[in-house]
């Protein structure tokens, strides 16, 4: 498995989503070798923020509604994030079966993939993940830079993620 390849095609995601004004997660999701479902963050470029439309959400919309979709064992997708996904994202994807997620760039202010899925309920801890961080790291960090650097995205604008952002080396 190529992480690198399936990570770069989820940064073009995110760099169209940052040519949109939105916030620049991108999201792949792939079986066998092959991309089955993408998505990328939407809602933040409005005067009315949308905190549901996250890439992951997206893309696991975008699987479920696939004609096949009963027929793909959901334990052999694995999931590529140019960002550590959220709580929200991370139960999500422990739903959906997902057997691993591989991210770009952790998320120090939301990351939900240290959450000790060995305290939460059976529905959650029984599905068995494997995490994958830092791939493409760089890459993906210099996006979020070129993100929080335009003075005309507020989003997270001043957020602990921003000045942590900000302050990283490329």
């Amino acid at each position: 498995m190529d992480h690198e390849y399936f990570m770069e095609k989820a940064l073009n995601l995110a760099q169209t989503a940052l040519e949109q004004g939105e916030f620049p997660v991108g999201c792949v999701l792939v079986h066998k070798d092959k991309i089955i479902a993408t998505g990328k963050r939407e809602g933040t470029a409005k005067s009315v923020l949308n905190e549901v439309d996250h890439a992951e959400i997206i893309a696991l919309r975008n699987l479920a509604g696939m004609k096949d979709y009963n027929e793909i064992s959901r334990q052999e997708i694995i999931i590529y994030c140019t960002m550590e996904p959220c709580l929200m994202c991370f139960g999500a994807i422990l739903l959906a079966g997902i057997g691993k997620i591989v991210f770009a760039y952790e998320d120090v202010m939301g990351g939900g993939t240290n959450c000790n899925t060995k305290d939460l309920s059976p529905l959650y801890k029984d599905n068995k993940i494997s995490i994958t961080p830092g791939v493409l790291r760089k890459e993906s960090l210099n996006i979020f830079k070129m993100y929080f650097y335009n003075p005309t995205n507020n989003y997270w604008k001043g957020s602990l993620l921003a000045h942590y952002t900000l302050s990283q080396k490329s």
